[in-house]
């Protein structure tokens, strides 16, 4: 075993000989939009990204299905799996079975095993001071979706925000393969800083973030924060930061957004200065949504908080 559940990574890790490992995860959850289809390529896309920000490229899958039979009519399921099967060819990605049971709210996702070189493999706990730090989705599903199933989202948001969790993040691949990225995680239900907390303590290490480098979704996830749209998930984050994070000089908007409880959302790289111009380069190339730069790792502090906002 390479890689387990210690460092609350992204997948697990297993060896099979000198060269090759397995990258194993499994994810899955209640419908987070409408449109069954694009419900079973969002849950797809969230389980496979976990074995690209390990570093590898996944094999095959099993679909994971829990459904209320006498509400949901068999096309619904049907349209779902659909959806994670999309996803999976789309990466090369076999899904060869899985298991269904009744229960009484919809659930859907992945079990996935992938195939890493283990001079390849990409954890949360090799982070070092000096790196930059680069974020390759904008946040704020969470307080998108709610404002979805509040039925205040507008259309343009929908369409914008479904599109961005249905991306893979097969970049994590690429970038492991060339040596380009020292450590990195996925930003789902911990939010940005919850995940950077898991890799600064993995790491031995704390971080400066520049909350204004932060990119959103739109600016209606600022208005929506406003109207107090932010899921019951993301406030449980905020508090949980509490002595973690130095908040100073950030507003509550941006705190919520920093916090907010992504659903498969973009890859946190630790890029040492001299790769950051070809990561970004290959970030362009792959049309990740974004490429930004949010701040970098800096050396553990012996008192103080973990992260500290600037700028």
């Amino acid at each position: 075993m390479l890689v387990s559940s210690k460092t609350f990574d992204d997948a697990g890790v297993y060896r099979l000989d000198r060269h090759r490992a397995l990258v194993q995860t499994v994810d899955f959850f209640t419908p987070i939009v409408d449109d069954p289809f694009s419900y079973g390529q969002i849950a797809a896309a969230n389980s496979l990204s976990d074995i690209f920000a390990m570093g590898g490229r996944p094999l095959t899958a099993l679909n994971i299905v829990g459904f209320p039979a006498d509400l949901v009519p068999p096309r619904v399921i049907s349209a779902i799996l659909r959806g994670g099967l999309a996803k999976a060819a789309e990466v090369g990605c076999v899904i060869i079975g899985g298991h269904s049971i009744r229960n009484p709210e919809p659930i859907y996702g992945l079990a996935v095993t992938g195939i890493v070189d283990v001079r390849h493999v990409t954890t949360n706990a090799n982070a070092r001071s000096g790196d930059l730090l680069v974020l390759t989705k904008p946040l704020g599903t969470g307080i998108a979706t709610t404002a979805i199933k509040r039925g205040i989202a507008s259309r343009a948001l929908r369409k914008k925000v479904v599109a961005l969790m249905s991306k893979i993040n097969t970049a994590g691949a690429k970038l492991a393969e060339l040596r380009l990225v020292r450590a990195a995680t996925d930003i789902t239900g911990y939010g940005l800083m919850g995940h950077l907390v898991s890799l600064c303590r993995a790491s031995r290490v704390c971080a400066d973030i520049d909350p204004a480098a932060v990119p959103m979704i739109s600016e209606e996830i600022g208005d929506l924060i406003e109207l107090g749209c932010v899921p019951e998930g993301s406030r449980q984050n905020l508090l949980d930061t509490t002595v973690v994070v130095d908040w100073k000089n950030t507003n509550d908007g941006r705190r919520f957004l920093l916090t907010d409880a992504q659903t498969s959302g973009g890859l946190l790289l630790c890029v040492a200065e001299a790769n950051l111009e070809n990561v970004l380069n290959i970030l362009r190339k792959a049309d990740t949504p974004s490429a930004a730069v949010i701040g970098k790792i800096v050396r553990r502090r012996r008192r103080g908080p973990l992260i500290c906002m600037t700028g």
